[in-house]
C-alpha cells in the first residue's frame, strides 16, 4: 500500500466529527464480524445519515471546501451546456433534470442562458440526496433567479416518467466501488478492518459479483490481468444508468465526469486503480483516513456506462473530452465582447477557460457522454470530435 499522505490537520470540530463517523464505521465492522467490503466503508463514509461526507453540513465546494467542480470554476460551463441542450428541450417539449446539483451554480448558469435563448423549460428539476446541499441550492438559486423560482422543483426520487434532458455532472464518481486484487490468478476482494490508529485493508475471496465483473473485464481485454493488479469495479454506477434512463420517454442523459475507456482503466500501468480523495484541496489516494470529512471518488469506466445504457435501450449519442465539448459547443459565443473587458476581467476569464479546457487541467480528464432515447438529436458539439469508437 502507498504511504499515508501528508495532509492538512483538520480543525477541532472537523476532527471530532470524523471520530464520530469512525466510531460508527468501527461499530458496523464489529457487527459484520471484523471486516466489511470497501464499498460498504465508502457508502458509510459518504452517505451515513447525519454523519457521512454528503449527509452532514460541512462545506464541500469552492475555496473553503475540499474541491472545485466545473460550475464552480465559471458559469461558462453552464452557459455552453445550455446552448447544447436548448435544441433537445425544444425537440422533446421536455424539461431539465439535474442529478446532484452541488451548490446550485450550474442550475443558475443554465437557466440564465436558456432564458436568453428563449428555451426555458417548464420545469428545472433537481434530484438531491443531501438535505444540506438542497438547502444551499434553494438559497443560492432563489436569490440569483427569483423570477424563475416557480420553474424549479426538488425531487427525492426519480420521476416515473420524464422527457427532455437529464444532466449528471460529477455524480458517477461518488458512487461506492468494490476494490479487488489479482493474487496468483485468483480475484481477491479488498476489505476494511479496524486498526489501532484507524482503519486498514485486508484480503478475502471475492464474492461472485466481483469475480464475474473482473472475469468479464479480462474477456473484453483479451488477456488476464497481471498478478498483483489492483483496481475497482463500480456496480453502483452501472445500476444507476437504468434508474436515470429507465423512465426517460424521449430525450438525452448527459453525463460529465472524470473517466476513461475500459482499456485505459484496466491498463497494466494503472495497477493501483483510480481511487481519488480530496481534503482541503489536497488530492491523494488513501480513502481510509479522515472518514466523513474527506471526499472519496473513483474515475469512471465509460465503457461500462455505455454498456449499461445499451442494456437499458439507450443509444450512444456521443462521447468526447470536456475540453472539446466546450470548445465545439459554443464557448466562442460566450466570449463575444472579450476585448471590451478590463485587463483584470480578461485575465480572470482566460484563467477560467484554461481550467475548463486545457488537457493538463479539466479538459482532458473529464469526459462527456450522451445517451439518447427516442428520435432525438444529441448535442451538436459531438459532431466535431466524437470518440465513441474508443469505448
Amino acid at each position: 500500500m502507498n504511504p499515508k499522505p501528508q495532509l492538512p490537520v483538520p480543525d477541532a470540530i472537523s476532527a471530532a466529527h470524523s471520530e464520530r463517523v469512525a466510531a460508527h464505521i468501527r461499530s458496523m465492522i464489529d457487527r459484520a464480524g471484523g471486516s466489511v467490503p470497501f464499498s460498504r466503508f465508502m457508502q458509510e463514509a459518504l452517505y451515513a445519515p447525519g454523519l457521512g461526507y454528503y449527509a452532514a453540513g460541512a462545506r464541500k465546494l469552492g475555496p473553503d471546501g475540499d474541491f472545485v467542480t466545473a460550475p464552480e470554476v465559471s458559469p461558462l460551463f453552464g452557459y455552453v451546456l445550455a446552448r447544447q441542450v436548448a435544441g433537445i428541450i425544444d425537440e422533446t417539449r421536455g424539461d431539465v433534470l439535474e442529478a446532484g446539483a452541488g451548490s446550485g451554480r450550474l442550475a443558475v448558469a443554465m437557466l440564465e442562458r436558456l432564458g436568453s435563448l428563449g428555451a426555458l423549460p417548464d420545469r428545472y428539476c433537481i434530484l438531491e440526496v443531501s438535505a444540506d446541499l438542497r438547502e444551499r441550492q434553494e438559497a443560492h438559486i432563489k436569490s440569483r433567479l427569483p423570477t424563475f423560482a416557480d420553474r424549479i422543483e426538488w425531487l427525492d426520487r426519480w420521476p416515473e416518467s420524464f422527457s427532455g434532458v437529464v444532466i449528471a455532472n460529477e455524480v458517477l464518481d461518488a458512487m461506492p466501488v468494490e476494490r479487488f486484487r489479482l493474487v496468483k490468478g485468483n480475484v481477491q476482494q479488498l476489505r476494511v478492518v479496524a486498526s489501532a490508529d484507524g482503519f486498514d485493508w485486508s484480503l478475502d475471496s471475492a464474492p461472485a459479483m466481483v469475480e464475474q465483473a473482473v472475469r468479464q473485464i479480462e474477456d473484453d481485454l483479451g488477456a488476464p490481468l497481471p498478478d498483483g493488479f489492483e483496481s475497482e469495479v463500480a456496480p453502483g454506477s452501472v445500476y444507476w444508468v437504468p434508474d436515470a434512463g429507465g423512465n426517460l420517454g424521449q430525450g438525452v442523459l448527459l453525463l460529465i465526469d472524470y473517466g476513461v475507456s475500459r482499456r485505459e482503466y484496466y491498463a497494466a500501468e494503472r495497477s493501483d486503480g483510480w481511487l481519488r480523495c480530496h481534503f482541503r484541496h489536497h488530492a491523494h489516494n488513501d480513502p481510509l483516513v479522515y472518514p466523513g470529512i474527506q471526499d472519496i471518488t473513483s474515475w469512471v469506466d465509460f465503457t461500462a456506462i455505455a454498456e449499461a445504457g445499451a442494456q437499458s435501450g439507450l443509444d450512444i449519442g456521443g462521447y468526447t473530452t470536456q475540453g472539446q465539448f466546450l470548445l465545439h459547443g459554443g464557448m466562442h459565443l460566450e466570449l463575444d465582447g472579450f476585448t471590451e473587458l478590463s485587463t483584470r476581467e480578461q485575465a480572470e476569464l482566460s484563467g477560467q477557460v484554461k481550467m475548463l479546457t486545457l488537457p493538463a487541467e479539466m479538459g482532458e480528464n473529464f469526459k462527456v457522454m450522451a445517451l439518447c432515447r427516442g428520435d432525438v438529436s444529441p448535442p451538436p458539439a459531438f459532431a466535431e470530435t466524437d470518440l465513441a469508437h474508443r469505448l
